[in-house]
């Protein structure tokens, strides 16, 4: 499977940014070798480890800190608020539903869907 960083783009401002690193000489002739030993070229390997590196740590900051009380308060109001919009678009919904289909299971389920939204929402506004 060819990847982004198998493909020879010509240089260009937008794709590379130059990085130096420096590193102990017996840590760098030991990636060399490495890096030679595997056939892998050194660029590929570093730019590699750089995206997963990157990964880690943005899912890392996705894990919310719940640690006090009005962290987690703001975070059901995040919550609440996301629950709320959902509401809303699920009554839009079940507005335009034309007169002659509103006894139907397309209107009672979205009936329904609202109704659950409403005791969801009235749950978390009085956890707080």
């Amino acid at each position: 499977m060819e990847t982004i960083y198998d493909k020879k783009w010509s240089w260009s401002e937008c794709r590379y940014t130059q990085m130096k690193a420096a590193v102990p000489p017996g840590l760098a002739s030991a990636f060399k070798k490495t890096c030679a030993a595997s056939d892998a070229s050194m660029r590929f390997v570093l730019m590699e480890f750089m995206a997963d590196y990157c990964k880690i740590n943005i899912d890392k900051k996705k894990d919310a800190d719940y640690s006090t009380r009005k962290l987690r308060r703001a975070a059901i109001e995040k919550i609440t608020q996301q629950l709320c919009r959902i509401r809303d678009a699920e009554e839009e919904y079940r507005d335009r539903i034309p007169l002659n289909l509103q006894g139907s299971i397309m209107y009672d389920n979205a009936d329904e869907t609202v109704a659950f939204l409403d005791e969801a929402i009235e749950s978390l506004l009085s956890a707080y």
